[in-house]
């Protein structure tokens, strides 16, 4: 499918989904990338060649949404979708004890609701071409880690989403996939450990006391030097495998952190956990 066909990437303004965009663009497809502001679309612009089109897009605005999808309509056709990349989410790093349900509600709107909404809106598009669905998971969806609860708890969701609905589309020859990647050099964890900070002067006093020492140990592992991730890149190749692929997988682990989790999968459960919260010091 290489050079034919249009695709639609949620998340496209930074990270992984730009990393997307541009590479699916490089390689011929009519690319719709979905951005939130005018100056990631002006980037996008820039950098990409023109058959990228940047559309404005919030997974949480069901305007928002429809909007996109009649513009998609149109500029495809007959010929339908033949890819939707689920890729925009966030992170609300935070002790389930502790967290605002108005902040969980949020994680998971826009991590696994508006994924939902996002297909639902492209389906009918997706049917006619019988496309293919990529929704970017995390190692995390299997694997949970202290804190981080909240993210991944929607990853969790994503994954019986991508298997519930690769059974439900498959009399029409819709795929659907699931990538798991792992340490990424992505701005969503520099933007999690700020809404992190925000979110410790919400807490109260108790919270500080309870989980000061985890806290600062999760500060610590987010902000790990740049190196020992790997670029985004390396997951639009997989999510341009999955979407061109004669046979696609059904799941695509990425990078070292998410093959060393397939490993720890196999430990029991208490010793897997001991190990991770080991690292963290607690």
């Amino acid at each position: 499918m290489a050079g034919h066909g249009a695709i639609v990437i949620t998340g496209a303004s930074t990270g992984i989904g730009r990393a997307c965009a541009l590479c699916l663009d490089r390689m011929g497809f009519r690319v719709f990338a979905g951005v939130r502001r005018a100056e990631d679309r002006d980037s996008l612009k820039r950098q990409a060649s023109e058959r990228l089109t940047p559309v404005m897009l919030d997974v949480m605005d069901a305007a928002s949404i429809a909007a996109a999808a009649d513009l998609v309509a149109g500029a495809v056709g007959k010929a339908g979708l033949w890819g939707l990349v689920n890729n925009a989410g966030i992170v609300v790093p935070t002790p389930l004890e502790f967290i605002p349900l108005d902040e969980f509600r949020r994680q998971l709107e826009v991590n696994v609701t508006g994924q939902i909404a996002v297909t639902q809106a492209l389906l009918p598009l997706l049917r006619k071409a019988r496309g293919r669905i990529v929704n970017i998971g995390s190692i995390s969806g299997r694997m949970p880690f202290p804190l981080l609860g909240p993210y991944c708890a929607s990853k969790f969701a994503l994954e019986a989403v991508t298997a519930t609905l690769r059974m439900e589309l498959r009399p029409w020859g819709v795929h659907v996939c699931i990538i798991e990647p792992g340490g990424i050099s992505t701005p969503i964890w520099e933007k999690g450990l700020a809404a992190g900070e925000d979110l410790a002067l919400r807490l109260p006093p108790e919270a500080h006391q309870l989980y000061g020492p985890l806290l600062a140990s999760m500060r610590r592992f987010i902000a790990r030097p740049e190196g020992i991730r790997l670029p985004p890149e390396r997951v639009a190749r997989v999510v341009a495998h999955a979407l061109t692929a004669k046979k696609p997988k059904t799941r695509y682990m990425v990078g070292r952190t998410a093959w060393l989790g397939e490993i720890m999968l196999r430990l029991p459960e208490r010793v897997r956990e001991r190990l991770i919260t080991s690292q963290l010091g607690w």
